[in-house]
C-alpha cells in the first residue's frame, strides 16, 4: 500500500531555512514523481514543487522559485523540500503526494491537478 509521511516542520523566523522530508513506502519509488503543496487556513492547497521519478527534472511554483528546493534519495525513498528565506505567507501544513509515471525514472513533472495518494502533512509556521 502506498504510503507518504512528511516530516520536518516547525516554527522558524522570517529569513529562516527548513528541510522537509516525504518518506515513501508501498510501491516502487523510481516510477513516481513527487509533488510538495500546501495549505493555509482558509485557503485552497496549491502547488509548491514537483521532482520527476528520475530527479532530472523540478518544476516550482513562482510564489517558492529561487527560495525552495526539492531534491530526491531514490536510495532511500526520499524527497526533500529545502526552503530557504522563509517569509510569514509561507505558513502552512505542507504535503506530499505522488504520481505515476509512464516509465520508470521519467523526467516529467505532470501538472499539480495530477497528483494523488497523499500524506497527512507537516505544519510550517514562520513567524515575522
Amino acid at each position: 500500500q502506498l504510503q507518504l509521511v512528511e516530516s520536518g516542520g516547525g516554527l522558524v523566523q522570517t529569513g529562516g531555512s527548513l528541510r522537509l522530508s516525504c518518506a515513501a513506502s508501498g510501491f516502487t519509488f523510481g516510477y513516481y514523481a513527487i509533488g510538495w503543496f500546501r495549505q493555509a487556513p482558509g485557503k485552497e492547497r496549491e502547488g509548491v514543487s514537483c521532482i520527476s521519478s528520475s530527479g532530472g527534472r523540478t518544476n516550482y511554483a513562482d510564489s517558492v522559485k529561487g527560495r525552495f528546493t526539492s531534491s530526491r534519495d531514490n536510495l532511500r525513498n526520499t524527497v526533500y523540500l529545502q526552503m530557504n528565506s522563509l517569509k510569514p505567507e509561507d505558513t502552512a501544513v505542507y504535503s506530499c503526494a505522488a504520481y505515476r509515471s509512464p516509465t520508470r525514472n521519467s523526467d516529467s513533472c505532470p501538472p499539480f491537478t495530477a497528483f494523488g495518494s497523499w500524506g497527512r502533512g507537516t505544519q510550517v509556521t514562520v513567524s515575522s
